[in-house]
This record gives structure tokens, sequence and C-alpha cells, in this order.
């Protein structure tokens, strides 16, 4: 009898430990202090965080952060595509959250880190099985060519800064990542103090976004201005202009950033 329970444990051992293993592809830890913590703004094209109330309550994103950690490499692996660049999107917005928490206050994610090492070069995070920084995470992972090759994260990954696309109040998951990459580019498009047509010079001025990763764009549609001529109706309802954004019949002027704290 010993000998038949001992082999049953055995046989079970591994269902128990790949059991440990599962993660929430719900993120729901994440969208908690999400919800509590980021207000949308101007319309919903931008969003602000309330970093005070969020320090108080580190506790909850430090939750989801290990579980993020406790991920290993080989079961990422096995996942879906969708579960994958949701996972990673999140990863990279929560762990910025992280870093802002642990130097606030603060006027800019820029004021973080010493002279030789900028922010995102900071190895301060373990995901996958290894001590990692932002850069790593967003140019090696997330924008490895030929992995996902989808332009629309540079609209889902928030900098902690003014300028950068609206952090959400949810977390992104793999039923609905299409739709949320979708709803986070067009909120970004939509706002004026980042993209805007400019009647008098026949040009759109952009976010510097558009410039520091053209190459996405242009990989995805072939050129950056045929990418932006596909968001045509949102940038102006004239149907005039509209259509000559669609010939291609204007230039490109890129904004400055504006990297001051989404406070």
């Amino acid at each position: 009898m010993k000998r038949l329970l001992l082999i049953t444990l055995l046989l079970l051992a591994p269902l128990a430990q790949g059991a440990d293993r599962s993660f929430d592809h719900s993120h729901a830890l994440f969208g908690d202090v999400l919800a509590a913590h980021v207000t949308w703004q101007d319309d919903g094209t931008a969003s602000t965080v309330d970093y005070a109330a969020l320090k108080q309550d580190a506790a909850s994103l430090q939750r989801y952060l290990d579980q993020l950690s406790a991920v290993p490499a080989d079961d990422f692996d096995a996942w879906q595509a969708e579960q994958q660049l949701a996972f990673l999107i999140n990863a990279y917005n929560a762990f910025t959250l992280k870093l802002i928490l642990d130097n606030y206050p603060l006027a800019s994610i820029r004021n973080i880190g010493r002279f030789w090492e900028n922010p995102w070069k900071m190895r301060f995070f373990e995901l996958l099985g290894e001590s990692m920084h932002l850069d790593q995470l967003e140019h090696e992972i997330i924008r490895e060519p030929g992995r996902y090759d989808e332009p629309r994260i540079h609209f889902a990954v928030n900098c902690a800064s003014v300028g950068c696309p609206a952090l959400r109040d949810e977390p992104y998951v793999a039923e609905q990542l299409d739709a949320q990459l979708e709803d986070a580019t067009e909120r970004f498009l939509r706002d004026r103090t980042r993209n805007r047509w400019e009647a008098d010079r026949e040009r759109l001025a952009v976010s510097s976004i558009f410039r520091w990763y053209s190459e996405d764009f242009d990989k995805a549609a072939g050129s950056l201005k045929k990418w932006l001529a596909g968001y045509a109706v949102l940038f102006s309802d004239d149907e005039a202009v509209q259509a000559q954004l669609r010939r291609g019949n204007f230039s490109v002027r890129y904004l400055d950033y504006d990297w001051s704290l989404n406070e």
C-alpha cells in the first residue's frame, strides 16, 4: 500500500508543479492597481497616475511584479503570441511604475540613474529567468524582428511621461489585445497636443515617437507616411484633408517630447 501511494505521489508531482507555475493571463492583480490609480484625462487621449497614492499601495504592485518574475522562460515560450505580447507590455508598464515609485517624488523619469547609466539601462528587475532592464525588454524582446512585428506597441508601452501615449486603466489581455492596441493607437493620434494637421504648411506634426521608431512603421506599411495616411480620419474631420493624406500629399515634422512625469 505504501509503495502504491509513493508511486502515485511521484506521478502527481509534475502536475502539481505545473499548477503552481500557472500564470493568470487576466492580469487581475495589475488590473486592480491600474483601476485604483490611473485616471483618463483630456477626453480620453491621455492619462495620469496618482503616484503618491500608489506609493502607499506599493505592496499591491509588488505582488503583481512577483507574479511576473516567477514565470519561467520555458512556460512563456509555450504561450500563444497574444499571451506573450500582453505579458510583455504589462511587464514593461508595471516595472516602469516600480522604477518611478522607488525614486518618487521626482519631476521626470530622466532624473533617475547616474550620468553613465540612464533609467532604461538599469537592471532592476527579474523577468524570464534573467536580470533585465527596460530597454532590453522593449528593444530586444518586444521589438525583436520577426517576433511580433507590431508597431502599435509604441502606443501601449508607457514611459511615465506626459509625452507618452496613455497608460490604460486596465491591463492588456490576449483575448482583447488587437482591440486594445487599436484603441490605444486611436486615442494617441486624436491628441492634438501630440499629433495634428497643420493646414497652412500642409503637413502632419506628430510625436517624436514616429521619428525614433520610423523603421517599425516603415516595415508595417511600406513607409511612415503610408502608415499615418491609414489613420487619416483621426487627423481631420475635413474629407478633403483626409483624401490629401491618403494620397501622401503632405510632409511630416516631429514635435518636441514632454518628459514631465505623468502625474
